[in-house]
């Protein structure tokens, strides 16, 4: 069964029986949410993967939060920076619902390790998982097509939390990016060169990065919107239904992993800032924002400003050849050697 978080860490007031929903209530919007708890209501299927977090010790002015998700092959190539591996490392798996009203349903599992391998980061990054999604997905307002949707969870004998999502797809915008820069240099190496063929691609490609940029803009918008920052954006954070440039009008990007999500409600950040958010209110302060509202706007901005990293990532590394740009690097490059100049980077482009 899910094992409910503690009051610190989980908000929502809850109740919560053996083989039984999970409901939950707010003190903000009366609301219900019905999870699926029991473990035998699904089937586990194959590993799909896994990924880990990067903790930046320090940083060259970047306002980017100390938590930073990366894929394999990013850690060797940031020299600059002191850089550590995080302790939560998160395995994905297939499955589906095996019974009850969504029998059938596919799930991604987001497997967080139990205490004795991940220590308290990991419980905590999986009750502030739990709590985001709960509550957005409570909104009157209606389940936001944007975000993914969580399907329920429960906890092993050996402490590790599985949190279910629906299968919306397995490829994120780091494997877009990843596929098409790789396609590029193909290309290139075969001496493929057909101008009409070439300039075809090219609007195929700002196309789907196009509506790939919007559905990311309107997850985040709706997300504070409803007093929750992310903190956590980047390409790997976004799950897309497919990476196929002409199904770009059945494109629907999803933003996920809400383990860093920070609520910024008037109420939330007169109180105590939680662990897990303590590095963005230092900064906050740092930069003269103490009051609600600024801490607030502040917030805001730090994410719109990691929103901006993954459109200036999404605009060059899929129409580059393999290797030639990475996120890291990117990010480097515009705070570091143009100071983010936009108009000395657009010269040097």
């Amino acid at each position: 069964m899910l094992r409910a978080p503690p009051d610190s860490l989980f908000p929502f007031r809850h109740i919560h029986k053996p083989n039984s929903l999970l409901r939950t209530r707010t003190t903000r919007i009366c609301c219900k949410a019905s999870l699926i708890t029991n473990s035998d209501s699904f089937e586990v299927g194959r590993l799909i993967g896994s990924y880990g977090f990067m903790n930046i010790t320090s940083s060259s002015g970047s306002p980017l939060g100390e938590d930073t998700e990366y894929s394999s092959g990013d850690l060797g190539r940031l020299r600059v920076q002191d850089v550590g591996e995080g302790s939560v490392k998160i395995r994905l798996y297939d499955g589906r619902v095996s019974q009850g009203p969504l029998k059938g349903t596919p799930v991604v599992f987001k497997v967080y390790p139990g205490q004795r391998a991940g220590g308290n980061e990991a419980d905590m990054m999986a009750a502030n998982e739990l709590n985001a999604h709960l509550f957005l997905q409570n909104s009157s307002n209606g389940i936001c097509q944007n975000l993914a949707i969580l399907v329920g969870g429960f906890e092993t004998k050996t402490g590790e939390q599985w949190l279910a999502f629906r299968n919306h797809g397995k490829s994120s915008a780091a494997d877009y990016a990843k596929v098409m820069s790789e396609k590029v240099s193909r290309n290139r190496a075969a001496g493929v060169w057909n101008k009409f063929e070439q300039e075809e691609t090219i609007k195929r490609r700002r196309y789907f990065v196009t509506k790939l940029l919007q559905g990311i803009m309107r997850g985040l918008a709706y997300m504070h919107d409803h007093d929750r920052l992310h903190q956590s954006l980047g390409p790997a954070s976004v799950i897309l239904n497919t990476i196929t440039e002409r199904d770009a009008a059945y494109l629907v990007p999803r933003l996920r992993d809400l383990a860093f999500s920070v609520d910024i409600g008037y109420s939330n950040l007169e109180g105590d800032p939680g662990l897990l958010s303590e590095g963005l209110w230092r900064r906050a302060s740092t930069a003269g924002a103490f009051t609600p509202m600024e801490k607030r706007a502040f917030g805001i901005s730090d994410d719109i400003y990691e929103a901006g990293l993954l459109l200036a990532y999404l605009a060059f590394v899929p129409f580059c050849e393999a290797g030639i740009m990475d996120g890291l690097s990117l990010q480097r490059l515009l705070e570091s050697t143009f100071q983010l100049d936009l108009g000395a980077t657009r010269d040097y482009v």
